[in-house]
């Protein structure tokens, strides 16, 4: 189902609707007296405020999760399921309730229409820990989390578990265990911020290095990777969890610093030689090192551009940045590692950021 840009309504505010007329007056009937938490969290773009008319042709609309106790979840779920299959509206604002599961694998589940008989509602049932433990490989909501427990937490699951609305919560532990991964704790960010600087000197000198050989193409491809770790960085400074890929643009545009530089990354983009992506780029890199320098995290260090050793090509030496705030890491955990940094700064790969134990492995055996 799709719909114009004039009548559509952000999935975030439907499911507050959902909640409101439809889901929270029927628990309060069938199960009064029963604690729960109504949210509307998990993957999906509207959790992160990215949805648009777009978003109707696929896996959006009403929507809302329920979590309650898991004894309760295991005596009243079936039930609950059932009650509000047969007594939730059909359409909210306009919006079917209704998921109607199609055999085509190019239009998979999630479009909405219209039915006659009960409503295959959106409305999922968890215990909170085993909604953290599928999503983010945590056992309990309670747990305390080490150093290598939030290496292993992809950015974009942060966001989904953080962003996204509450409704109601009587139960207090998603609201607790939100508020707890609201961001990472100062060593772990100082460690992710000094991993990512080390990711700009890793390849800084590579967009005149490939140009110098003939490889155009190669300039630039490095460029774009560049202008990503900047994006990524500018995230980390402002405290932002960054979303994968598909939106990692837009939740960059709602940044502070986006305004100017943005023009800069995207002057980057667009330069047709190196000479021009390399003075793009150092005009960006001194810009974020100054952001840096003013979190007051580190020293100031000289954020000014310089050449590449005895090299024709103008680089940050952006490892200056990442020892000075690798020096400020006193974590007995993260002091000894590499500067390789979380999940996000090793892999883009949705198929393993959706593997919690695979990733988790993989933190382990970080040397």
């Amino acid at each position: 189902m799709t719909i114009s840009g004039a009548g559509f309504v952000p999935g975030l505010e439907l499911s507050g609707i959902l909640y409101a007329e439809g889901v929270q007056p029927i628990l309060r009937d069938a199960f009064p007296g029963l604690p729960y938490a109504a949210a509307r969290i998990g993957s999906g773009s509207e959790v992160l405020g990215f949805d648009s008319p777009r978003s109707a042709d696929h896996d959006w609309g009403p929507r809302l999760e329920i979590f309650l106790k898991a004894g309760d979840k295991a005596a009243h779920g079936p039930e609950i399921r059932r009650i509000l299959a047969e007594r939730l509206p059909k359409q909210v604002r306009g919006w079917p309730t209704h998921f109607q599961e199609s055999d085509d694998p190019l239009d998979p589940v999630g479009h909405m229409r219209a039915t006659d008989g009960p409503v295959n509602h959106r409305v999922d049932l968890h215990d909170i820990d085993g909604w953290l433990d599928d999503r983010l490989g945590l056992r309990s909501a309670a747990a305390e989390l080490g150093a290598r427990d939030w290496l292993a937490l992809p950015q974009q699951r942060l966001a989904e578990t953080t962003g996204g609305a509450v409704f109601h919560d009587e139960l207090g532990s998603l609201t607790d265990v939100r508020r707890r991964l609201a961001w990472y704790p100062d060593q772990v960010w100082r460690y992710l911020l000094a991993c990512q600087w080390q990711r700009i000197a890793q390849e800084e000198a590579f967009v005149g290095r490939c140009a110098e050989v003939g490889d155009d193409i190669g300039s630039t491809v490095v460029t774009a990777r560049l202008v990503r770790i900047l994006m990524h960085l500018c995230h980390l400074l402002e405290r932002r969890y960054a979303p994968y890929g598909k939106w990692l643009g837009s939740s960059f545009n709602r940044l502070a610093t986006a305004g100017p530089l943005g023009t800069v990354l995207r002057g980057a983009l667009a330069a047709a030689d190196h000479h021009a992506r390399e003075a793009h780029l150092c005009a960006a890199y001194e810009a974020v090192a100054s952001l840096q320098n003013a979190t007051g995290l580190i020293a100031p260090v000289d954020p000014a551009c310089r050449p590449y050793h005895a090299r024709p090509f103008l680089v940050l030496h952006a490892e200056r940045f990442a020892q000075a705030l690798a020096h400020t890491v006193t974590d007995p955990e993260l002091r000894t590692l590499a500067l390789v940094g979380s999940v996000d700064q090793w892999s883009d790969s949705t198929d393993l950021l959706d593997q919690p134990s695979a990733i988790r492995a993989a933190v382990l055996a970080l040397r």
